[in-house]
């Protein structure tokens, strides 16, 4: 359910304005109405949020390289010293590993040559002869240059042939061959180069390590700071100077539920505000408040986007179809069982599990749970036909519980035909809400109209397809459809809204419905993958009494890892899929509210 919220205003005198939003962020309640423009062109506050980047960037950094021991007390300022200090070393870290690319580039140059003293050249030059170095391949290779230049093969390596000449500095050598510009080291000088660099890379490694072990919750005391900052200075910039900038404006939205402790606070502060209900023209922030099992569903919805204010939020009305959608796609009682015990026993067993966990934790044990019943629908356990072994309770399962594929193809598109028309009756009753009940009615009239064609198709001895009783109500349903499609236009403008709504209805619904067959082919495909992987683990195992259940439990254990990773993730997407295109649409959902964030530290 979306929280109800009231419309604050403030007028303030300007000299008492900032002591006001520092009173504003302890109370904690208000969100504050930004506006947007100004925000952009405004220094100090872009210099605040590359500050922010920069440390989380920092944080992420330096816990990939171990876990905080807060050895430390937190310190803001401690914390942007610490990024400073960071951003030395990883600049002096990459100068350096920029050096040791280039030293084992020359390396890799000098090897083929071996060891030996770039003076000695210098020396040879100066008595009158000089050294050049030259590669080719084995096939280029002449051998009248060791007549006419003195060349000398020092090495082959991959078919290529490494040689000198030693030629009078005044002669000239052409070569069809490759010159080569060697390095002004030795080869053992390099070496060493390549090694001090390595190990200023590790002492770098080791500073960053001890920063990150020492100083991650001061960085983390900065982060809230600055970000304290930022949303201080936004509300500034928010703010509406009037009366020559004596008087400050302040719009906010706050939960109606905290009104009285609002109104007892600012009757406090001797200050002028307004407490109002918001119009439809307000862009109202929205507060999900939904309880138990359906504010663990909440994060579903908000991966698609919030309801605006005047809709009626979905959370509670998909969350019984998503955890059987789930339920039926990974549809197999054993991985249903594992994901349930490993989320009870990680709550159970794991220490300072987070707030913000425990919700997802209760999800996962919600939909594991759906998982292990909807696969005694098809009686697999990890690939395992359950229903198969001769056992009396297995059996009695069997004769009320079992499904074959045609049985659980039609229940997918039932449960595809209930959510849609449970979607179209939800678009009715918000309808009704938003704008009225007479802009329900067409709506209505499809709900009708389609639930007594169902009716008439699997029920004809209560009410025959095509009776008197049913042409009757597809007349009233018509009526409804084409008269009221669009309430305060013509008539006639109603019925061709009315006939395009109907060839939408009509292309658009099969496809709608036939769009629930995945919940059977997904379910299926992963039994069959998780059977070929039994027949694997047995088939590939050696006749061997140790070897063979050793292999034999590997390729069980990694062939249901994989594909109890891979459904998993298609049980999550194709139901949200489910939710966000066919249920959301059938419903008239729009979305797009925006996320109540209330001004505080």
């Amino acid at each position: 359910m979306i929280t109800k919220m009231k419309k604050l205003t403030f007028l303030v005198y300007h000299k008492e304005y900032e002591a006001f939003l520092n009173g504003v962020r302890e109370l904690g309640v208000v969100h504050v109405a930004e506006k947007q423009q100004g925000v952009a062109d405004n220094a100090e506050l872009q210099d605040s949020i590359s500050l922010s980047s920069r440390l989380q960037a920092t944080l992420k950094m330096l816990s990939g390289l171990g876990e905080a021991k807060d050895t430390t007390p937190a310190s803001a300022a401690r914390g942007l010293e610490v990024l400073d200090e960071v951003d030395v070393l990883q600049s002096e870290k990459a100068k350096l590993q920029q050096q040791l690319q280039n030293y084992q580039k020359e390396k890799t140059a000098l090897e083929p040559w071996g060891d030996f003293e770039p003076e000695s050249l210098a020396r040879l030059h100066d008595a009158g002869f000089t050294l050049n170095f030259y590669s080719c391949s084995e096939g280029s290779y002449d051998e009248t240059w060791e007549e006419n230049y003195n060349a000398m093969i020092i090495n082959r390596v991959s078919s290529r042939v490494y040689f000198v000449t030693v030629t009078k500095n005044v002669v000239e050598v052409d070569l069809d061959a490759e010159q080569m510009k060697l390095p002004p080291y030795s080869l053992t000088r390099v070496q060493i180069l390549c090694e001090e660099t390595e190990q200023a890379l590790a002492d770098n490694d080791k500073k960053l390590t001890v920063l990150a072990e020492k100083e991650q919750p001061s960085l983390e005391a900065a982060l809230k700071e600055v970000n304290t900052d930022i949303e201080f200075s936004k509300v500034m910039l928010s703010t509406e100077a009037t009366a020559g900038e004596k008087l400050m404006l302040l719009q906010g939205w706050a939960p109606a539920s905290r009104e009285k402790e609002i109104a007892a606070w600012l009757d406090e502060q001797h200050i002028y505000y307004e407490i109002t209900s918001p119009t439809p023209e307000d862009n109202v922030p929205i507060q999900l408040n939904n309880k138990g099992f359906f504010a663990w569903f909440e994060p579903i919805c908000k991966l698609y986007m919030l309801p605006k204010y005047s809709e009626l939020d979905l959370t509670p009305f998909f969350a019984p179809f998503f955890m059987v959608f789930f339920g039926l796609c990974l549809g197999d009682s054993g991985y249903g069982l594992f994901l349930f015990l490993g989320a009870t026993l990680y709550r159970m067993f794991a220490k300072n599990i987070s707030a913000t966990m425990k919700p997802i934790l209760s999800l996962v044990q919600v939909l594991a749970a759906s998982t292990f019943f909807c696969g005694m629908l098809t009686g697999t356990f990890f690939g395992v036909s359950l229903y198969d072994i001769n056992v009396p309770f297995l059996q009695y399962m069997k004769e009320h519980l079992f499904m074959d594929n045609n049985a659980m193809f039609q229940l997918s598109l039932i449960l595809g035909v209930i959510q849609i028309l449970f979607g179209m009756v939800l678009k009715a009753v918000n309808q009704a809400i938003q704008f009225g009940f007479k802009y329900a009615v067409a709506t209505i009239g499809w709900i009708v109209l389609l639930v007594s064609c169902g009716v008439g198709a699997l029920l004809p001895e209560i009410m025959p397809l095509g009776g008197t009783v049913h042409l009757c109500i597809l007349g009233v349903a018509a009526a409804m459809i084409f008269l009221f499609n669009s309430p305060g236009k013509n008539v006639f403008m109603n019925i061709g809204l009315g006939l395009w709504d109907s060839y939408n209805m009509a292309t658009g619904l099969l496809g709608d419905v036939l769009s629930y067959v995945r919940l059977f082919a997904l379910g299926l495909s992963g039994g069959i993958l998780a059977g070929v992987f039994n027949s694997l683990a047995v088939g590939m195992s050696p006749d061997n009494v140790i070897a063979g259940p050793i292999v034999m439990v590997l390729i069980f254990v990694i062939g249901h890892a994989i594909n109890m990773f891979m459904n998993v993730l298609g049980a999550m997407v194709h139901p949200m899929r489910l939710t966000f295109v066919e249920f959301f649409k059938n419903s008239g959902y729009e979305g797009g509210g925006k996320e109540y964030k209330p001004f505080k530290k």
